[in-house]
């Protein structure tokens, strides 16, 4: 099962058009950003991702916890305790068995962001944002180096999702036993 942050969920989902693009939330406190991602998570774990676990399904979660922490966390500088506290309420005892993070420069990420489509509030940030984003994501892997897997993300879509393949199978050998290289596809 595949998810997103936020939304993932009706409410998540309503909670995601809130924190994205509703005309009214450039004024929006950092502190009500984080709420409101929590509470999106929260949804997300009990509706979603708990059953999901509960009837043995493997479940991919496009960010998650590890995100707040960093953007909320060491981008907005929240009180990080604080963070980890609210990120515990949210999701309980429901913590990922390995989380990778694409790790690439402002200016790359920049560059690729430039498509058209409908740039939310986030992605409005300056750079200096998302220096701290990096950074915090850099910190949070040095923390946890079994749980967080930093990927280049520099290099191009085929061969971080080969990094990617390659590491899950070497951790969960379920992976290598049941795959079909040929019919992989890249939306992992």
């Amino acid at each position: 099962m595949v998810t997103r942050e936020p939304g993932g969920t009706p409410i998540g989902e309503t909670i995601r058009e809130l924190l994205q693009f509703a005309p009214h939330n450039t004024s929006m406190t950092p502190e009500t950003e984080l709420l409101l991602f929590e509470a999106s998570r929260s949804q997300l774990v009990r509706e979603t991702i708990n059953p999901a676990l509960q009837r043995g399904m493997c479940v991919i979660a496009d960010r998650f916890f590890d995100s707040t922490t960093v953007y909320q966390g060491a981008a907005r500088t929240l009180d990080r305790e604080m963070v980890e506290r609210l990120n515990g309420f949210a999701v309980g005892d429901c913590v990922p068995d390995v989380t990778f993070v694409l790790d690439v420069d402002a200016a790359t990420a920049e560059f690729r962001m430039q498509q058209p489509r409908r740039v939310d509030r986030m992605e409005r940030e300056p750079a200096d944002f998302y220096e701290r984003v990096r950074a915090g994501y850099r910190e949070l892997a040095a923390r946890e180096p079994k749980r967080i897997v930093l990927i280049d993300g520099s290099r191009n879509v085929e061969d971080i999702e080969n990094e990617i393949w390659e590491r899950l199978c070497s951790r969960f050998p379920v992976f290598e036993e049941k795959s079909d290289t040929k019919h992989r596809t890249s939306n992992i």
